[in-house]
């Protein structure tokens, strides 16, 4: 009975996690129509490359057996997050280009350490607690890296740049997998994914929060601004009327 659970919140977990990589789909829509990124931020999708990448890896039957379910659905969102980043990279601008491709460069080099040591260095358990320590903890900066833009939604009281379906999907992928991790008791699973599905929750509660203020505090803000101007120079006033 276990092993059955452990492997149906395997199914959920590997079917929340695709809809999770799928659901920028909109947002990078919004940025190839207008050709900017806007306030979005690239960190998640590169934090989130480089967690796929080493969760795919540790769930490879010579590291970490009976963890393919973990292996294969972290493969594919390792190349969904791949286009993300190439995109963002192409619209972003100089200044945010130059730190993603930065970011970039160091996640790939940190993966090929990863994995050259824990392939040729490291054998049965040492290899398996190397790689798991090592995606544990990137796993835990993946699923903080949304915090720049919980501290914006705060900031600003909208939720404009902030997804839903992201916020939901991380909650639904990280509590599927904090289970699945639990039934299997891995800690490397359920550690980071308990710490997802904390995250989620307090995105899920903002967005409750300030759903019914999307972009309209820019918008206040940039109307008092017009005002001001208008109020700070009557003289231009007079003309326009």
């Amino acid at each position: 009975m276990e092993n059955t659970l452990h492997f149906v919140f395997g199914i959920f977990g590997n079917a929340f996690a695709l809809f999770l990589f799928l659901a920028p789909l909109i947002t990078f829509k919004r940025i190839i129509k207008k050709r900017s990124t806007e306030q979005f931020s690239g960190i998640p999708y590169v934090m989130t490359l480089l967690n796929c990448l080493l969760s795919a890896w540790y769930g490879m039957p010579f590291v970490s057996p009976n963890n393919l379910l973990v292996s294969t659905i972290n493969g594919t969102g390792a190349a969904i997050e791949s286009v993300y980043v190439l995109i963002f990279l192409i619209f972003a601008p100089k200044k945010e280009k130059a730190k993603i491709f930065g970011l970039l460069t160091l996640v790939l080099t940190l993966f090929a350490i990863v994995a050259f040591v824990s392939l040729f260095a490291l054998h049965g358990n040492r290899r398996k607690l190397f790689c798991g320590i090592a995606a544990t903890i990137f796993s835990i900066i993946m699923y903080g890296s949304p915090l720049t833009i919980i501290r914006l939604v705060i900031k600003t009281k909208s939720v404009e740049f902030m997804p839903f379906f992201l916020s939901l999907f991380a909650f639904l992928c990280g509590t599927s997998w904090f289970i699945f991790g639990l039934l299997g008791m891995d800690p490397f699973v359920a550690v980071p994914n308990g710490f997802g599905c904390g995250l989620g929750a307090v995105q899920l509660i903002l967005y409750a929060i300030y759903s019914n203020n999307k972009g309209q505090t820019t918008k206040t803000t940039a109307d008092e601004s017009l005002e001001m101007q208008k109020s700070d120079n009557p003289s231009k006033n007079v003309e326009q009327v």
